[in-house]
């Protein structure tokens, strides 16, 4: 696409609002943030998403299923409310699927993956016109990386600091180098930077997050192990620290170590196995076996016994016969995970698996989705369970809720605020979550850099 002129500085209407909404994963998230704050940075109001709006920003996924179906919905929510509304869509399926976005009535400007943080620059005076316009560049030669994080305005006790984007991976089913390009990563010495940033705006815990987070650095020869030992080693960065999710080939021993070892890294670990069918790995062209993954989880399990591990599956994907579904769900059930993400399968235009054949039945890979959902159910409750009579530290977030270091959800028995971290006894099942009873503070909230959530 040819360069386009933008306005350098949209003509804003004093008292403006913009809204925001996120599809998808984590690092979505992280952008978001860094969108909305860039418009209030040239003067608009940040409010909740079911409030009345002037701007609208939407933000989406590739990966979610019947996506147009949901943008649809979302943007007619937001346009019933506020109907003059100058409507953003954004994100991944905007980068893959210009057009489908801009079919939706209502959208006024669609932008993809390498325009979506200059938005307010290609918003211009944020006028509603008779039809969309659209800025989508071609993304898969891109090397720039853009930072984004979560502000203090979007209001979070948890900060997602985006420090890779991208994949070099061709997984058979999957649309997010289409949409995201290469992998590329931050300079550690910029991460370390806005890490202690956020630290001193308040946030007491950071998620560290990227497309394929395990591949950081490796292009400029530095590598993950070395940006975590870089935040382990800095006093300024005082939060506790998570891993968003890695792949089980770049989860390294040292990783592992390092977690077992640290008061700041979290015992939590999100970990993609997608099918526990060697057959189907191969399909699917991921990079590992069951056997790597099983020795992956058992070193986990044996450094830090109380460690919380989620994995991703994929139900139903190409050619998984009901003998490669029974592999996984046994294996599945070998192995000491705390919970699972389940996907149902489904064709993605552009990549190989919408090529490949023998595709299984809808209502087959329903009903195996389900099944998952159940395994996963009784995996988080025995997780729970198991740690019923402990104490643990509790980063409280909204309603007297929160999560301990490794992903206990709890529900507190007594008020306590948010941003603190308080050390409570964990009593009993409750739900989805785990009855804790405080009784120390151990880290008083930041209330400058904690504004409600929107």
């Amino acid at each position: 696409m040819p360069p386009i002129a933008v306005s350098a500085r949209p003509e804003l209407v004093e008292g403006s609002r913009i809204s925001v909404h996120t599809l998808g994963c984590k690092l979505n998230y992280a952008e978001t943030s860094t969108i909305a704050r860039s418009f209030v940075e040239r003067g608009l109001a940040l409010v909740p998403f079911d409030r009345e709006t002037d701007v609208f920003v939407l933000n989406t996924c590739s990966v979610t299923e019947n996506a147009e179906k949901e943008c649809r919905q979302i943007v007619r929510r937001v346009l019933r409310q506020s109907p003059n509304a100058f409507v953003i869509a954004t994100g991944c399926y905007a980068q893959l699927r210009p057009e489908e976005l801009a079919s939706i009535e209502g959208v006024d400007l669609v932008l993809g993956s390498k325009e979506k943080q200059d938005a307010i620059q290609y918003a211009g005076g944020f006028e509603k016109s008779k039809g969309p316009r659209i800025f989508v560049s071609e993304i898969s030669d891109t090397k720039e990386f853009h930072f984004a994080e979560t502000s203090e305005g979007h209001g979070h006790t948890r900060a997602f600091l985006k420090v890779q984007d991208g994949c070099d991976y061709s997984c058979s089913f999957c649309t997010i180098p289409m949409a995201r390009g290469g992998s590329r990563s931050a300079k550690i010495e910029d991460i370390t930077r806005r890490a202690r940033a956020l630290c001193a705006d308040g946030f007491r815990e950071i998620v560290l997050s990227g497309v394929n987070a395990g591949d950081f650095g490796r292009k400029s020869g530095t590598s993950f192990f070395e940006l975590m030992l870089a935040m382990e080693r800095d006093p300024e960065i005082t939060a506790r620290i998570r891993i968003s999710s890695i792949e089980p080939n770049l989860l390294t021993d040292d990783i592992i170590d390092l977690v077992a070892a640290s008061q700041k890294f979290c015992p939590h670990f999100h970990i993609p196995l997608q099918s526990g069918s060697d057959r189907i790995l191969r399909l699917m062209k991921r990079r590992y076996a069951v056997g790597t993954y099983q020795a992956k989880i058992a070193w986990i399990k044996t450094s830090m016994p109380d460690a919380c591990i989620g994995a991703d599956v994929i139900a139903g994907f190409l050619g998984e016969t009901d003998e490669d579904f029974r592999e996984t769900c046994d294996f599945i059930r070998s192995l000491d995970l705390s919970y699972l993400h389940v996907f149902t399968f489904s064709e993605r235009p552009g990549t190989k698996a919408s090529t490949m054949p023998d595709a299984v039945p809808i209502h087959i890979r329903r009903d195996r989705t389900r099944l998952l959902r159940v395994i996963s159910e009784k995996k988080r409750r025995a997780f729970h369970a198991g740690q019923i009579g402990r104490e643990a530290e509790i980063l409280v977030e909204q309603g007297m809720q929160g999560y301990s270091r490794n992903y206990v959800r709890a529900r507190l028995t007594s008020d306590a605020p948010r941003g603190a971290i308080v050390r409570a006894s964990l009593k009993e099942m409750n739900g989805d979550a785990v009855l804790a009873e405080p009784f120390e503070i151990l880290k008083a909230p930041r209330e400058e850099g904690l504004l409600p959530i929107l």
